[in-house]
């Protein structure tokens, strides 16, 4: 026998409430609807059980620029930190070894770094050397070859560290997270009638006078299923089409747009229906990516629409006018919809209905004089059947 194979989506258990208290917030949202892509981009999934972690440090400068800002900064402090107490370590520890420290004040003795008469004297030589501040109250001298090698190795180390750190905290503050911010997209997609074909609608938009530039957009839809041998795929990734085939999914995003998706036979949505939506468990996740046009960087945007929040036979509130001598855009009506009037029934059934509907009528009749015909002519030539069997 085969083992069988569970699945790969972990419940979280969570204390019920004693009866008589109210249902907590954080449970009741997730009651309504458990979400693969929250609204503000942020993907709902947390990675457990995972054994390999030495992989994070074979990438450590992508680790270190993944964190957040208060252990980036707490990292960035303890790295310098330690690098300059452990050269100022290694410079008191050379004058200790040569009795540089036994000798202070002694014009006769020629020490490894001048001035240096303890650890704190150790320790601020180690901040000139490595931040080449170099104060030339203490300097190295001459006659000690292994504080020479010393200030090499230092010199060459604190290179390396600055340029680590250093690029580390500019990728971080040049990371365009935020520049995605300013892209919106509409509270509810929408289903209805559009050239006279079903399609399913949202818009986007962008608040800052600064374009996204080469602007694409793509949607996918999560949604479980089986498979014809039994097979169960939690969060299957449908491609929805937006666009691809005409190039209407590279946008010039200078004002608000309207998203398109025709529901045709290629289409999930091919066979629901608005009373099939409101049962329906399943979610689209929209991706606007692009360049920001001040740093060239790539920036991304997410969303996504749960089953409740699409709604059928709506359309979107026009939101540009016409002004004096300019276009201007109303975000105050960007996520409002109006009803109009639309079929329920899937996007299938209504192909079928406007087919049926264009029949030709001289068609019609000849097919229904044909199937008046046919039993005549069988029964004519039953009759001359039987008329020849007699004979």
């Amino acid at each position: 026998m085969e083992p069988d194979v569970e699945s790969t989506v972990t419940v979280r258990q969570h204390k019920r409430p004693k009866r008589g208290e109210p249902k907590p917030e954080r449970d009741r949202e997730r009651a309504e609807a458990q979400r693969y892509v929250r609204k503000d981009g942020k993907c709902n999934v947390h990675h457990g059980n995972v054994r390999e972690t030495y992989r994070y440090l074979t990438d450590i400068f992508t680790t270190l620029v993944d964190l957040k800002w208060r252990f980036n900064l707490f990292i960035f402090v303890l790295v310098y930190t330690v690098t300059w107490l452990f050269f100022g370590f290694m410079w008191w520890l050379i004058a200790y070894i040569r009795g540089d420290l036994e000798h202070i004040g002694d014009n006769q003795w020629t020490p490894c770094v001048n001035n240096l008469n303890g650890f704190v004297s150790a320790f601020l030589f180690s901040i000139e050397t490595e931040t080449t501040i170099g104060y030339g109250y203490r300097v190295i001298t001459d006659q000690c070859p292994e504080g020479i090698l010393l200030l090499l190795v230092q010199s060459v180390l604190g290179s390396i560290v600055n340029a680590f750190m250093v690029g580390c905290m500019f990728v971080k503050i040049s990371q365009p997270k935020k520049r995605a911010e300013t892209l919106v997209f509409s509270t509810h997609a929408v289903i209805s009638i559009r050239d006279g074909r079903l399609c399913l609608m949202f818009r986007v938009g962008d608040l800052r006078n600064s374009h996204i530039v080469e602007a694409s957009i793509r949607a996918k839809l999560i949604k479980s299923k089986q498979t014809k041998e039994g097979e169960f795929i939690p969060l299957n990734q449908t491609d929805m089409n937006v666009g691809y085939d005409t190039g209407d999914d590279r946008l010039f995003l200078v004002s608000p747009l309207i998203i398109c998706h025709e529901i045709n036979q290629h289409s999930p949505f091919w066979d629901i229906s608005k009373q099939h939506l409101a049962h329906e468990e399943l979610e689209i996740v929209v991706i606007l990516e692009g360049m920001v046009e001040a740093t060239g960087m790539t920036c991304q945007a997410r969303s996504s629409y749960v089953s409740s929040e699409i709604k059928w036979g709506y359309r979107f509130t026009p939101v540009l006018t016409l002004e004096d001598g300019f276009y201007e855009v109303d975000y105050n009506s960007f996520h409002e919809i109006y009803e109009t009037s639309t079929p329920s029934c899937s996007a299938r059934e209504l192909a079928e209905m406007t087919a049926r509907s264009r029949l030709p009528l001289s068609w019609s009749v000849a097919s229904k004089l044909s199937q008046l015909d046919e039993p005549s002519e069988r029964n004519g030539d039953l009759a001359n059947m039987e008329n020849e069997s007699k004979v």
